[in-house]
Parts: structure tokens; sequence; C-alpha cells
């Protein structure tokens, strides 16, 4: 794991000086990779790479970057890892390539003298964000995995002869370039305040984006124009272009045409594809372990690593003072039937709170998914052991576990005969209600009924319900109303010179022609290729990174997704419950009564803290006068809204803490 940063100038410089700027945009993520750094330039080509190592396979000085392919055609700083790298390698010596090193990276770079770029990633079982130069044919390659696991940011800086094409990890090194003054997008703003995070394409920066997971960017011995839009793939301008070399819509619509119909065969296909994953990404040269909630998607990849571990995996989880939000006493019970190592960190209100100002830097622009605060701090008890931990994430948007999947097509169905009028006032009396007193009706009703039936924090997810009751008219759009928290980003961000026009995100794109004709499997297809790589794996990859940490996601095996998609929905959702198939494999390590309980999430008590101990903090942050000196949100709405919450009559943590975040990064940042 590591981090990467480089630039294509268009007026050309000696080499000190490229080096001099490269490495300055390196050392901005030093935290990425503390462990080496390395610069390369091309003052005719007007090109610099720059690297940052954290030391995980080969840490040796045959591993460092950037690496230049044997033959010194290409040049590489990559960001990952490349788990099937030996099998690569295997294929590669039939064809007589030597070795200096056993880093992934060396395999890389003979691949794609062997096989070509596009060819080799597409063997690829791995994660990574890659710059590649072509001296040959002087191109850039930027490319990034399928699911988005490691970052990627591009863009322009400057304009004129003094432009520049610039790329790295974070954009923390993009802002380390020598007159980077972007200014905020008000686009991604209004985008942010829906979604709580930015959503790619976009980044909160004008003329700098993410590159979507599974696309390669190639640029030939220029420095074209920015854009007037974000690139979509395919696009093609000025020795530019952006393509898919995968792409999760094709693998739907293979699954459609493949299904697994015999449920035996699915959990066997299944407990033996996680059981590959999990082998190969518990390979390293440094001390590994797991993050344990003690729900099914972490359980299940730590029983699989105990099962094929000769010691105690190492694992880790993290407690709260709050009973309402700790797991931890789950967690422990699921590592002392597996026999783990187990570590427990118990962090208090205190503790918690003392991460927020740390958190604009950590992941460099707004970001307001709140379970950040417990991200960090578990991996930071995990980075006191270890070096590499692995998570239980994307188990939800594969085999169907998010509380929406089942609950809004039953809700839906129960609701939709009713006028609109009429859903619209019923979420309005929903509302009234506090959401203490839902809580309280929702204890007595959870005490009756089995297992994951209950609903976790019902006041929290009543209110929600409310508010999207008030606003959609289809079972489509309550789904983008679900993932919304601001439902009209208009009426609070500021345009410029004039109305704010919110642009369509990577939901507008047209569906899989098959596969998603049920409305669960709709919304699992939108939160993976939107909500995952922007939030999930954005969240973790930052909460760790900022610490040195190496996550790896043993369900984002390409082919474990590629499994999931062959399984019909009666595989994934059961009557009130998610993830069937999985459920089936992870019984066979895990008694079912160790993991039963309703679905919670990672999550702690901001709203309380915003009411309490944070108020003073929140309230500078959101003075009336200084949203108003700043220009980029209308007051009245954010206000009415803090006030609401202040009262406890209404819980808009989510939506004050994106102004929160928004507010503090700009202050961070100006």
């Amino acid at each position: 794991m590591c981090g990467l940063a480089g630039f294509i100038k268009k007026q050309k410089h000696d080499a000190g000086h490229l080096e001099s700027v490269v490495t300055r945009m390196a050392l901005a993520i030093q935290h990425r990779g503390p462990d080496d750094a390395g610069a390369w330039v091309d003052e005719q080509a007007g090109i610099a790479l720059g690297h940052r190592r954290l030391s995980i396979v080969d840490l040796s000085a045959a591993g460092h970057q950037p690496m230049l392919s044997t033959s010194g055609r290409f040049v590489l700083a990559f960001n990952g890892e490349v788990y099937n790298h030996l099998e690569m390698r295997g294929e590669l010596e039939g064809n007589g390539v030597n070795w200096r090193g056993h880093s992934d990276t060396e395999t890389l770079l003979a691949a794609f003298e062997q096989w070509g770029v596009e060819a080799t990633l597409k063997r690829t079982v791995g994660m990574f964000a890659i710059a590649l130069w072509d001296r040959q044919t002087r191109t850039l390659h930027l490319a990034r995995d399928r699911f988005g696991e490691k970052p990627l940011y591009y863009g322009w800086v400057g304009s004129g002869d003094s432009a520049a094409f610039v790329f790295g990890s974070e954009l923390k090194a993009l802002r380390a370039y020598p007159g980077f003054a972007n200014p905020v997008s008000r686009e991604a703003l209004a985008q942010y305040m829906r979604f709580i995070y930015v959503p790619a394409p976009r980044s909160i920066y004008q003329n700098i984006y993410k590159l979507e997971p599974g696309c390669l960017l190639s640029i030939t011995d220029t420095v074209p124009p920015a854009p007037s839009q974000p690139l979509r793939p395919p696009a093609s301008y000025d020795g530019l272009k952006l393509q898919r070399w995968w792409s999760l819509a094709e693998v739907v619509e293979a699954g459609a045409n493949n299904p697994i119909t015999d449920e035996q065969e699915a959990i066997t296909s299944l407990e033996q594809s996680l059981k590959d994953a999990v082998r190969l990404q518990s390979l390293a040269d440094v001390p590994l372990g797991a993050f344990l909630s003690g729900g099914v998607d972490s359980s299940a990849i730590v029983a699989l690593m105990q099962q094929q571990s000769t010691q105690a995996v190492r694992t880790f989880t993290v407690g709260f003072e709050d009973a309402g939000f700790d797991e931890s006493p789950h967690a422990r019970a699921v590592a002392r039937h597996l026999g783990t190592d187990h570590t427990e960190l118990f962090v208090t209100a205190t503790e918690a709170q003392a991460v927020i100002p740390h958190l604009p830097a950590m992941y460099d622009e707004p970001f307001a998914d709140s379970s950040q605060i417990p991200a960090h701090l578990v991996c930071r008890a995990a980075r006191q052991q270890v070096t590499v931990a692995l998570s239980g994430d994307a188990g939800d948007e594969l085999f169907g576990g998010y509380n929406r999947y089942f609950w809004a097509p039953r809700i839906w169905n129960r609701l939709a005969w009713l006028p609109y009028p009429v859903r619209h006032a019923l979420g309005a009396a929903i509302s009234r209600l506090p959401v203490s007193v839902w809580d309280s009706l929702s204890r007595p009703v959870n005490a009756l009924l089995p297992g994951t039936q209950g609903v976790a924090r019902a006041g929290d997810k009543a209110h929600k319900l409310a508010a999207r009751l008030r606003h959609v008219r289809d079972l489509d759009d309550l789904y983008f109303s679900l993932v919304s928290e601001w439902q009209d980003p208009a009426q609070v961000v500021k345009g410029e010179g004039g109305p704010l026009l919110e642009p369509p995100s990577l939901l507008a794109d047209p569906l899989p022609g098959q596969g998603v004709e049920q409305h669960a499997l709709r919304m699992m297809y939108r939160d993976s290729i939107t909500y995952l790589p922007d939030d999930i794996l954005c969240k973790v990859d930052r909460a760790a990174m900022a610490i040195g940490l190496e996550t790896r996601v043993p369900f984002l095996d390409h082919r474990i997704a590629e499994l999931a998609w062959r399984l019909p929905l009666t595989m994934k959702i059961r009557g009130d419950e998610g993830k069937w198939a999985l459920r089936q494999v992870l019984y066979q390590y895990v008694p079912h009564e160790l993991i039963e309980r309703p679905k919670a999430g990672f999550g702690i008590p901001v709203g309380q803290w915003l009411r309490g101990p944070l108020r003073d903090w929140a309230e500078s942050l959101l003075d009336e006068s200084r949203l108003v000196r700043e220009g980029y949100f209308h007051p009245q709405p954010i206000r009415k809204a803090w006030q609401e919450h202040l009262s406890g009559r209404y819980d808009w943590t989510l939506k004050l803490w994106s102004v929160l975040m928004f507010q503090a990064w700009l202050e961070a940042n100006s």
C-alpha cells in the first residue's frame, strides 16, 4: 500500500525543478507510505512521477518505486496489491522473464511489456491505482481497480503555457503542486450535500476529478485542455482517451444469463471462492490481522482466515461507552468461539470526539459519514500490532444486507395505493413524534421478534422514512430519496451568478440490460457503483492510510462479485433477512445465535453530541453571519434544521454533519 503523485507540464523545465515539485507532492501523502520515497522525471517529456512506499511485499530495495521495466520502456508508480502476481509470474517466466526481486510491482511491469496494458489489467486479481509512463509511445496511463478500493485523482491546474495535468492518490498531493488555486465546485458541493460524499467523477475542486473504478485514462505526448464537463467513458479528444476496462454492468448481465439455481451449489461455490480470496489476501511479508464487529460479513472473513491459519488470527474491534452503539460484546463472543487473538479497544466519547479536528486533513475533501470516526479508531488500534488488516466491507452490496433492500419494497407495496397528498400527510404525522418516542415504542416490539427481524434505532429510521414519504412517487424515486440527505440541495447551496443546477450523478446512468428487474437488485447495483466506492471504500482507505495501515477487502475479489450476481434474489434476501447464502456459509463455522441481531451499522451518537459537548463547536461553524460571509450556503434551511435538532423533536444529524464537515474542511483549507 502506497501513495503516488505526478504531473505532465506544458512548459518544459529542467530535471531538478521537476524532481523538486513531484517530491513535494509525494511528501504531502507521506502517511500513505512512510517506509520509502522515490521520484522519476523526464525533462524532455515534461513528466514527473513520485511515490511513497508502505512496504508489504518484498521489503527490500528491489521494491523501490517508481520502478523501470527491464527494457527501460515503462516506468511505474503503483499503489495497491496484486494478489495473484505469483500466478502471473509463473506465466511470464515461461516467456523467459528474469526477476530482480519478488514484488508485485515488478510483476506488473513485466506483464505490461509482455501482454500490454489493458490485457494485464484484466488478468489481475487485486486493488490498485496505477500511473504508468510508456517512454516509447510517450503515453501516460492512469488506471484504477474494478471497484475503486484505491483512490486516484486527476485534473488540470493553471492555464496557458503554465498549465499542467496533475494526478495523485489524494487531493493534498495535487494541492501541493505550485500555484494550485482551483476553486470549490458548486456542482460537486450540491452532490455532496445530497449524498454526504462527493460522488465520482467529480471532486470538490473544479477541474479535478476522480478516475472511476474499472477505468483507464491515457494521454499521449500532450497536456490537453481541461474539459468543460467531467469526462465519462468512453471519451476521446486532443490526445486523451478514457475507457472502461472492466464493467459491473457486464458482470450483472452475464450473471443473469448464467444463474445458479441449486442452493447447495451456490453455498459450496461461495464458500470455496471466499476461502480462495481470503487465502490470497492473507499473503504478506508483514504482520496481518482482521477487523471483527461480530456481524455476518466480518465474522465470515475471520472464520475463513482462522480455518486456514495454523496460528490464532489477530482480530480487532472498538467498543463504546454508549451501549446502544457498542457491538464489542458480539465481536468478543465470535472471537472466543473462533479462537482468535482478539484485541478490544474501549473508547470514551471524549476520545472519539478528539478525532473530529483531524477529519478534514484525513479525508481531504468534505466527507460526512460519521462512521469515519470509529473506522479510524479501530484502524489505529490494529496498527499497533499489524500492518495489514482484512475487512468485511462489500458483503451488504453483493449479498443484500442493507435494510433498504427488503424494507423499502415492502413499505412501498403497502403505501403505493395511497394518493400522493395522503402519503405526504402521513410523512408529516410520523415526523411530529420525536425520535425518542419512536425508540420507546419499538423496544417492546423488538423484544417479541426473533433474530434480525427487529429494528435498531427505530426513531432515526422512522424520521428518515417520513421525509421520504413526503417526496417520492415510485420505488426508484424512493431509493434515490433514501440515499439523499438534503432532498433538494439547490435550496441549500448557492450557485454562482444564478440558481444552482445540480448535475446528475452516476445513478442516472443506464441500468444493465438484464439482471436488475427486481427493485432490490437495482438498489444493490446502484449502491455498488456509487455508495460502495465513494463512501465505504473511501472511508476505510483514508481512515487506515492516515496511520499507515493497509486494508484488504476479500469480498471484492472480482470473481466473488461475478458469483454473487449469478445468485437469484431469493438466495440473497429471504423473508426479513438479507445475505441468506453468505449466512449458510458462516453458520458452518459460527453458531447462528452468536450472529442473529438487528443490523445496526458502525455508528456513534453524533446527534447527541451536537446537542451536548459539540454544541459550541457546531454553533460557531453554523453561525448565520459566517455562512453569509463565506457565500456557499443559504443560511435559512441550515439554521432551521439546527434549531429543530437542538429541540430534540427532530433528528437532523446527517444533514447537519454534512454542513459541519464542509465547514470544517473549508476552515482547514482556506
